[in-house]
């Protein structure tokens, strides 16, 4: 164990957590990681999915937007409201540092101003930033996948051969060419996790994380004029117009927190600000995870899978391995599910009847605890049912997002539970197909830690350890991303020389708190023979039936806006 240098004893840090629908913030002991307190601030327009708030205007599907100043509430309220809890001084806090969802960005002007701000433009969708989970972009996507393939372009096997309609470019030829005076009007296109740094410290620095993963930046480079301009001649100069800034490493201090922020977070004007990071790959060092073959699985409202490995190699559907996109000197592997709690939630929203949540309020719990309870008595099968996880699409190994959940098996005997268990058992292979391409491709897994808000579902945690047939360890905190944060900050501030340093001393994870059931594995091995049916049967081309489906959604729904807007 390294000892912190350069800080006394009473020093912490700040991290703060920029999730889906609500920031976190936590303050954390440097000389040993302890959390001494947290507090949340829900953003107050969530994430906005159907309207816009400015003007009720209808939004079309596949729509995820959210407005730039929920996240500064977060700084407003969240830190002042932790610090006042941890009865820490804040002449004590060193260094602070933040996480964002990825890929979450916004068009700016040049002084960082997010242009849904600008009162003529409040009205205008694109003006907003899109969520993570905006994946109305997926043509342009598509356009770019087939572009790069047919042109060799090198960067695409680091991405698994396909990029996703989440990510940057995808986002911005959207943007081009659905609203054209936006797009003219934006002069940065900005990473969440990066414009809340700028906020805190007037520096504009690009992380290595973000761009790597969701900017298409590979040694050094993006994807050139050329390139740009084939798809769109008005992009050819996306990158140096919009996109191109300095590139800071994770943990390097991107500046001094400034005066204005220090009003808003009551924290010392000066202190460390760090580098921006996703909120994904902070949780590595959280949970003391930076040797090779340790896969992360960050589990919320989606899942991120990541990993530390000592050498490159090409493998399908990742979204994407990059040279210190997780630590500094080694690469950083990335995988995903585009749905998970969001399945969960979605299912009880919208499918459990008045009974249940009548019988889960008689017992003092919720509906999704009830859920649990009653499909952790069933035996692997019982249900007579298998599931595809596409409910939000397909993020690996297939990076298709018009794809669409399925449940195969349902007769009138089918109870809500069993479909509940289901969903969770698809989540669970959902990650067994991650771990299969990674194996596959030469990038051995050799530890399964999982971290996230669905740690608390120890039936979930089961049914993977089950599926995937390995031991399960979990991060030993409840807040990962912003203990990460917190992490990144220490070394920005100086106590630690390097994030492996702090990660040791401030990390927490239990070893293999679950471990797999010999005969449920045997017994998952068969419905998971079932699911990879599905899996490439839907997914890979044979039944294309969820793209035609996609389209007369899109279509109905595009026409029945055109009617309101006649109305």
């Amino acid at each position: 164990m390294t000892a912190p240098v350069n800080a006394p004893s009473n020093a912490v840090t700040i991290g703060v957590d920029f999730g889906t629908l609500s920031g976190r913030a936590v303050v954390v002991r440097v000389s040993d990681g302890e959390v001494l307190a947290d507090a949340v601030h829900p953003y107050a327009h969530g994430s906005m999915e159907r309207e816009l708030p400015a003007t009720g205007e209808p939004l079309p599907p596949a729509w995820a937007l959210q407005v730039p100043s929920d996240w500064v509430d977060v700084l407003r309220v969240a830190v002042p409201k932790a610090l006042a809890a941890s009865g820490v001084a804040a002449s004590d806090v060193v260094g602070i540092a933040t996480d964002f969802t990825a890929c979450t960005i916004l068009p700016t002007l040049s002084d960082g101003t997010p242009l849904c701000e600008l009162p003529e433009l409040a009205g205008r969708p694109h003006a907003y930033p899109k969520l993570w989970k905006h994946h109305a972009a997926q043509p342009h996507a598509e356009r770019i996948n087939a572009l790069a393939a047919e042109r060799g372009e090198p960067w695409l096997a680091r991405y698994g051969g396909r990029i996703s309609s989440e990510w940057e470019f995808a986002k911005a030829l959207q943007l081009l060419e659905e609203d054209p005076e936006v797009y003219a009007r934006t002069r940065r296109w900005v990473e969440a996790a990066d414009w809340i740094v700028w906020r805190l410290c007037g520096s504009y620095v690009r992380n290595a994380c973000s761009a790597g993963y969701k900017g298409i930046l590979q040694d050094g480079r993006y994807p050139d004029r050329a390139f740009l301009a084939a798809l769109n001649p008005a992009f050819a100069g996306f990158v140096e117009d919009k996109l191109a800034q300095p590139i800071g490493a994770l943990g390097d201090r991107a500046g001094a927190l400034s005066a204005e922020a220090a009003a808003w977070t009551g924290l010392p004007e000066g202190i460390a600000v760090a580098v921006g990071n996703v909120d994904a790959h902070v949780t590595v060092p959280a949970a003391n995870a930076l040797e090779s073959g340790q896969l992360v699985a960050i589990m919320g409202t989606s899942t991120c899978h990541v990993m530390v490995a000592d050498r490159l190699a090409q493998v399908p559907g990742m979204c994407g391995v990059v040279d210190g996109g997780i630590v500094a000197g080694k690469w950083g592997y990335e995988a995903g599910q585009s749905g998970v709690g969001d399945i969960f939630g979605w299912f009880v929203d919208t499918a459990v009847p008045p009974a249940y949540h009548e019988e889960a309020a008689r017992r003092g719990v919720d509906v999704h605890e009830l859920l649990t309870a009653l499909a952790a008595e069933q035996q692997v099968g019982q249900h007579g049912l298998v599931a595809l996880d596409w409910h939000a699409g397909n993020r690996s190994v297939l990076v298709d997002h018009e794809l669409s959940g399925l449940v195969v098996g349902q007769t009138l005997a089918t109870r809500p539970e069993d479909t509940y268990r289901a969903l969770l058992e698809a989540t669970a292979f959902g990650t067994r197909t991650i771990i299969a391409a990674f194996e596959d491709a030469g990038v051995p897994v050799t530890e399964l830690v999982v971290a996230g808000g669905l740690l608390r579902n120890e039936l979930l945690m089961q049914i993977t350890a089950d599926v995937c047939d390995r031991p399960l360890s979990v991060i030993g905190s409840a807040q990962g991303p912003a203990l990460g944060s917190a992490i990144h900050a220490a070394v920005a501030a100086g106590c630690y020389p390097d994030v492996p340093a702090a990660a040791a001393v401030m990390g927490r994870v239990e070893r293999d708190r679950y471990r797999p059931d010999p005969d449920r594995a045997a017994a998952y091995d068969r419905l998971y023979a079932e699911y990879e049916l599905l899996h490439d049967h839907f997914g890979r081309g044979a039944n294309d039936v969820m793209h035609r489906l996609h389209a007369l959604r899109v279509e109905a729904t595009a026409k029945r806006n055109e009617k309101k807007e006649n109305v």
